[in-house]
């Protein structure tokens, strides 16, 4: 671009680029009103208001008010175009009228050599018109409930999170930066299944709610898929769906530890990843073994919303209980308390523990944590086993039990090599 400028007179460059994107909003406009409906501006109207903004930014160099009044002036016509059009069609929009606002501006950009930034907008501004349709149609599928979540998700993130500080405090050495990067790490991951499961909604099965349910809570997918084979004649279908919940279960701590601690997932990766894909070969394996039964699959569980504000507060609030608490069985109880700590903590969700075994203001050796971890991991499928057990008919709670039991031997065996 401005090897083409130093060629050619000062502004001819920058006046043929004006009309070149002014053009092609003006195109786009031309063929939406191709329909036989009333609309502002056209293939001629645009590139002139465009040519109007660069020239009266050009007068602008000493004051902001010739720029200002041709805003003003602009923006009168096109509400008088507005008022006519309503008239006729009280239900229009005001996207021509818009467009041609932004068209007035380009030509300011450019002129200011604000090229970047002038096409950027163009390219935009065509798709956001090209994509009507596509764009309603989504907006269409997002209930009030689903941008509210996406609200929550952006407070966590983009609000709560670069407010609080990044500095440890205590001789715990707490970070309130980091325990709130944890929080929205994990509801990061819990929201994102939570979105796809929606997408998914009706159109997948027992396999689909493992897969992405297991990403949100392995736990809270097992009980589910549990209760729902009671009378659904597919055991196997169900007992091999929540092993597949505790291999994807693998898959998320992998994610996790590897945003917060490279060097456990150097030490727990290979493993993980074993178990991860063990977890789901063998699961999908006797899920589609046939079954007696012979039943209907059932549809996807519609999940529920993870991102409610309470429940990030509580995690939070875990997450530096635990901290505190593994510091002090570091302390007064060595090695042997932190394993013992991990085998407890699998009774209830082990994000908050796993998350805090990443920070190494817990005090704990790299290969305790590693342990500790995969302790914590193999203790929660056990659990699982349990719960499948104690919830669902005894065809599918059996041997569900049985293969989460084996998951957990299995999940053991890193211990070897952490020594």
């Amino acid at each position: 671009m401005n090897e083409l400028i130093a060629l050619a007179p000062p502004d001819a460059v920058k006046i043929m680029l004006t009309l070149f994107l002014c053009f092609l909003i003006g195109l786009e406009r031309e063929d939406r009103a191709a329909g036989g409906a009333y609309s502002f501006g056209g293939v001629r109207t645009f590139p002139l208001i465009g040519l109007l903004g660069y020239a009266l930014s050009l007068l602008s160099t000493a004051s902001s008010l010739p720029f200002a009044a041709g805003f003003a002036v602009i923006g009168a016509f096109l509400f008088i175009s507005f008022r006519h059009k309503i008239d006729d069609h009280p239900t229009s929009g005001v996207t021509s009228e818009v467009s041609a606002l932004l068209t007035y501006a380009l030509g300011a950009l450019i002129q200011r050599d604000f090229y970047w930034i002038a096409a950027t907008l163009v390219v935009i501004s065509l798709l956001l018109l090209e994509l009507k349709r596509g764009l309603e149609d989504l907006s269409r599928r997002f209930a009030g409930e689903e941008i509210l979540s996406f609200t929550k998700f952006l407070l966590l993130a983009a609000v709560i999170l670069p407010a609080v500080p990044d500095r440890s405090f205590t001789s715990f050495e707490l970070n309130p930066y980091k325990t709130w990067l944890v929080v929205v790490a994990v509801s990061g991951v819990s929201y994102g299944s939570y979105v796809l499961q929606r997408l998914f909604k009706g159109r997948g099965g027992v396999l689909t709610t493992a897969l992405l349910g297991g990403a949100y809570s392995s736990t809270v997918t097992t009980v589910t898929l549990a209760k729902k084979s009671r009378g659904a004649g597919r055991p196997r279908l169900y007992a091999g769906s929540i092993l597949m919940a505790s291999g994807v279960m693998y898959v998320r701590l992998l994610g996790l530890l590897w945003m917060f601690n490279r060097g456990l997932f150097a030490l727990l990766g290979p493993s993980f990843a074993i178990l991860a894909l063990i977890g789901l070969l063998a699961g999908l394996w006797w899920a589609h073994r046939p079954d007696t039964g012979g039943g209907a699959e059932t549809a996807a569980t519609a999940p529920k919303n993870p991102l409610e504000l309470d429940a990030a507060f509580l995690f939070a609030a875990l997450f530096v209980g635990i901290l505190i608490v593994t510091h002090l069985v570091v302390t007064y109880l060595g090695n042997a308390g932190v394993y013992g700590l991990a085998g407890i903590m699998g009774l209830t969700d082990v994000d908050p523990f796993i998350m805090g075994m990443t920070q190494s203001g817990a005090g704990t050796a790299l290969n305790v944590a590693a342990a500790a971890i995969a302790i914590a991991a193999a203790s929660n499928n056990a659990v699982k086993g349990v719960y499948a057990w104690t919830f669902a008919e005894r065809e599918t709670g059996l041997p569900s039990l049985l293969l989460l039991l084996a998951l957990a031997a299995l999940g053991l065996l890193p211990l070897l090599r952490l020594g």
